[in-house]
C-alpha cells in the first residue's frame, strides 16, 4: 500500500489506513491511497479497500493548506472558509434541503488516527462536471439542467435576514460588516491593492479600477434577504453520479449572501455554457459590482497562492493572467457588466 501524491503531505498511509477503521470496522482492510488533484486548503484522498470499494478522506490540516499567512476568520464571509466545522454546517444545510452532496460516514476531530481534523465521505463514482464538458458538451446538457435546478432550490433555502458562514450564524453569531455589497467591494479593494504590488499592469490602472468599484458600489440598493450560495461553484467542483446528478463538493464556504455573487463566479467558469445557470431575478447593479470584484480576487488570489508551494502552478499563473486581462478589458473598453 502507498500513498501517491507528486507533493508532501501531512498524512502517512498507516494514519489514513486508521482513519478508515475508525470510519468502517477492522472487517475492511485498506489496500490504496491516492491523493486527488485540487484541494488547495485540506488533502484530499482516495481511499481503495480489500472489497474492491472506496471513498474518499478528507484532512484539514496546516500541511495540507497551501495559502500562505491565510487567516480563518469565520465572522467574515469572505475570508479563507477551511475547517470540519464549516464542512459539517454546510453538509446538514444541503442535505436539509436535498442538495447531493457526497455521504458523510465519519467526522473525526480527534487526532488519533491523523494529525488533523479529518472526515470520510462517500466516493462519487464518474467524473466532474468540468470533464465531462470537455468531453461531451451535449451529454452535459442535462446536468447543468439540473444544477440549475439546485441553484434555484439553495436561493430559495436562505431568506434570511442576516448574512454569512452557516456554522457562525448557527452558533448565534454575527458576520463583519454593514452588507454584502460593502464587504464585496472592501475586499475588492484589498485585492487590487495587493495585485497592484504584484503586477505593473494592474498597477498602472489602479486608480481607474479603484474609481469603476467605486462607482458600481454607489448604484447598489440595500437589501435585507440572502439566499444560500456555494462561493466557488466551478464545474470542477460538481461531480456527476450514475444517475446524471450534480453533486457538490469543497462545501465548506457554503454561506447566506447574495446570489449575485455566485453567479458573478458562475458566469466565468461556465462560459459559453452559462446561460444553462442563468436566472433573471438577479440584481444587476450589484452583479456588475460583483463581477468586477471577482475579476480581482482572481488575479490576487492565484498571485498570492504562487507565494507558497502550491504544486499547480501553472494552472493557477494562467487564471490569474486571464482574469487580469478581463479587468483591464472592463476600464480600458468601459464594459458595463462583464
Amino acid at each position: 500500500m502507498g500513498v501517491t501524491t507528486g507533493v508532501t503531505t501531512g498524512v502517512t498511509q498507516g494514519q489514513l489506513a486508521a482513519l478508515a477503521r475508525a470510519a468502517y470496522g477492522a472487517g475492511r482492510r485498506l489496500d490504496g491511497v491516492e491523493r486527488l488533484r485540487g484541494g488547495s486548503k485540506k488533502g484530499v484522498y482516495r481511499l481503495a479497500f480489500d472489497d474492491g470499494g472506496t471513498a474518499v478522506a478528507y484532512v484539514w490540516g496546516d500541511a495540507e493548506n497551501y495559502w500562505p499567512g491565510a487567516v480563518a476568520d469565520d465572522a467574515d464571509p469572505l475570508a479563507h472558509a477551511s475547517g470540519l466545522d464549516l464542512f459539517e454546517a454546510a453538509h446538514r444545510r444541503l442535505t436539509a434541503v436535498g442538495v447531493r452532496t457526497p455521504r458523510l460516514h465519519l467526522a473525526d476531530r480527534s487526532g488519533d488516527h491523523v494529525p488533523a481534523d479529518a472526515a470520510v465521505v462517500e466516493d462519487v463514482p464518474g467524473e466532474n462536471l468540468e470533464t465531462l464538458l470537455d468531453r461531451d458538451p451535449r451529454a452535459a446538457q442535462p446536468v447543468l439542467a439540473r444544477l440549475g435546478r439546485t441553484l434555484d432550490v439553495l436561493r430559495r433555502s436562505g431568506g434570511t435576514a442576516a448574512y454569512g458562514k452557516l456554522a457562525l450564524l448557527d452558533n448565534g453569531g454575527t458576520s463583519h460588516g454593514r452588507s454584502c455589497e460593502q464587504l464585496v467591494h472592501d475586499r475588492a479593494l484589498a485585492d487590487l491593492a495587493e495585485a497592484a504590488r504584484r503586477d505593473a499592469r494592474i498597477a498602472a490602472a489602479r486608480d481607474r479600477l479603484a474609481a469603476l468599484l467605486h462607482t458600481r458600489y454607489a448604484v447598489v440598493r440595500p437589501r435585507s434577504r440572502y439566499g444560500l450560495v456555494h462561493g466557488e461553484l466551478g464545474p470542477d467542483h460538481v461531480l456527476v453520479d450514475t444517475a446524471g446528478e450534480p453533486v457538490l463538493i469543497d462545501i465548506e464556504g457554503l454561506m447566506h449572501f447574495d446570489p449575485e455573487w455566485e453567479h458573478a463566479f458562475l458566469r466565468i467558469r461556465f462560459g459559453s455554457h452559462y446561460h444553462h445557470l442563468h436566472t433573471d431575478d438577479l440584481d444587476q447593479h450589484r452583479l456588475a459590482l460583483y463581477a468586477l470584484a471577482m475579476r480581482l480576487s482572481l488575479v490576487a488570489g492565484p498571485l498570492r497562492l504562487l507565494d507558497g508551494d502550491f504544486p499547480h502552478r501553472d494552472a493557477m499563473r494562467a487564471i490569474a493572467e486571464y482574469n487580469l486581462g478581463e479587468a483591464l478589458a472592463l476600464v480600458a473598453e468601459g464594459r458595463p457588466q462583464q
